[in-house]
């Protein structure tokens, strides 16, 4: 594996990225954007995807790391938790649904390859050279 010296150049950060954007779109052009509750939470934990991959690498040690990691992941499934929500309220497609539940099952998979990679590691982090 290629060294990473930045969160930005990491695969899960990518993708945790462009689908916060996507949760966004959906809470502008549906019906979403007048429930400012359903809005605000779905936004926040999508957002926290990102975020805790973020300051989870930027913390430099490889325990904490793996700790943030497992925060997003359950972000993301607090997230495929909201998509329901916003299935059943009809803001909405089952197309949209099935598609966005699809990426965040991805990438909670790809979050957690990534901690059991994290796990085999004797690198514990740059912050104990």
């Amino acid at each position: 594996m290629a060294t990473i010296k930045r969160f930005e150049d990491l695969e899960i950060w990518q993708e945790a990225r462009k689908l916060a954007k996507e949760i966004h779109q959906i809470s502008l052009s549906t019906p979403l954007k007048t429930d400012f509750r359903l809005q605000q939470q779905i936004k926040a934990s999508s957002g926290s995807i990102m975020d805790n991959i973020a300051e989870g690498f930027e913390r430099d040690g490889n325990t904490e790391f793996r700790q943030y990691l497992a925060i997003a992941k359950g972000s993301s499934g607090e997230t495929r938790s909201q998509l329901y929500r916003l299935l059943d309220y009809e803001y909405i497609s089952e197309k949209q649904f099935v598609d966005l539940k699809k990426q965040y099952e991805n990438l909670s998979g790809k979050i957690q390859n990534f901690m059991a990679y994290l796990n085999k590691q004797d690198f514990k982090g740059t912050k104990f050279r």
